[in-house]
């Protein structure tokens, strides 16, 4: 324990050492927290005599990678997180020397499964989207690789048309949302899985009907401009943005929706988190006054900002909570 300690006051004194080395704080993360990130930094830059913040989407899983890594002016001072972080990441800190982490829900998100507005108009279920893209499905009793092709292969009242998603990779928080709210909930619900292990539920088929399209969400919605019957899976704020040229399926017959996924309606939604970690406050000037400027009001009020920009705000009173939070900056525990 002592030396644990020694080590991180060790690597503190080293941080602040050569705080010179960098005046900019760095934000990392998931492509979802990406644009709320980047549009308070765009405001800090503004309002501040402080550089605005470099911000890199890296998934949710990369940012917590580069998050985990150390402490020290090479290592990020913040990562957004589309999900909470995994057991194993909070070890991989702590065995680095980033002890004390902060944890802050931020607001919420759905999860949309969208399309070209001139392609079908979807209503699935998550059993039926458990069977048009998991690795491996059930026939007649056993596990075997999907066989369906058309979406009218799962259901006669699905569209003809070839299965074909643009998703996440494995290292983003939406692919593990995905997984967890979608694919494993979907599975259950199907006769084979009430007898047998779900574990199996997440894996996604990998003979091209899925598609990873990196962590450029951007990038997906012009794949599907380019391609009306295809259906990309990518957090809700893209959806709202680009709300001209896409549309978004209905899943267990409710839609992605601003009112949806606040009142809970929406199955596929999830809370939005960013870390601090608090070895680089005072140390990487700014951070406490960049968090000041994303817990306001005019940040992710009802009619903030951020909300603008596809954000699911927090009520009143969490709001009040996440700034006493941002204040008090006291870290967390699994």
């Amino acid at each position: 324990m002592k030396k644990t300690f020694a080590l991180a006051a060790l690597a503190t004194l080293a941080l602040a050492g050569t705080a010179e080395a960098r005046d900019q704080i760095r934000i990392v993360g998931s492509s979802t927290v990406f644009p709320f990130s980047s549009a308070v930094a765009e405001q800090f830059g503004q309002k501040t005599s402080f550089p605005s913040p470099v911000v890199e989407s890296t998934g949710t899983g990369g940012g917590m990678k580069l998050f985990c890594a150390g402490v020290g002016t090479e290592h990020p001072d913040l990562t957004g997180a589309s999900r909470q972080i995994k057991k194993s990441e909070f070890a991989d800190c702590q065995a680095n020397g980033v002890t004390d982490i902060v944890q802050l829900r931020i607001g919420k998100d759905g999860i949309a499964f969208a399309s070209s507005k001139s392609g079908p108009d979807l209503n699935v279920t998550r059993a039926q989207l458990f069977l048009a893209l998991a690795k491996q499905v059930p026939v007649k009793g056993k596990l075997v690789d999907n066989p369906n092709k058309n979406w009218s292969d799962i259901d006669r009242g699905l569209p003809d048309e070839e299965i074909e998603v643009l998703g996440p990779p494995p290292t983003s928080g939406t692919r593990d949302a995905w997984v967890e709210l979608v694919m494993t909930e979907g599975c259950k619900e199907l006769d084979y899985f009430k007898s047998h292990s779900t574990d199996v539920c997440g894996a996604m088929r990998e003979d091209g009907a899925f598609i990873e399209a990196g962590e450029n969400d951007n990038l997906i919605v012009q794949k599907l401009e380019a391609n009306p019957v295809a259906f990309g899976i990518f957090g809700f704020s893209f959806l709202d943005q680009n709300s001209d040229k896409l549309q978004g399926a209905r899943i267990e017959g409710v839609a992605p929706t601003f009112d949806t996924i606040t009142d809970g309606s929406y199955e596929a939604s999830r809370p939005l988190f960013l870390y601090v970690k608090k070895a680089h406050v005072g140390v990487i000037p700014g951070i406490s006054e960049y968090l000041s400027e994303l817990t306001s009001e005019n940040a992710l009020g009802d009619y903030g900002y951020l909300v603008e920009k596809g954000l699911i705000p927090l009520p009143p009173e969490d709001r009040d909570t996440l700034r006493a939070a941002a204040t008090a900056l006291t870290p967390f525990s699994m």
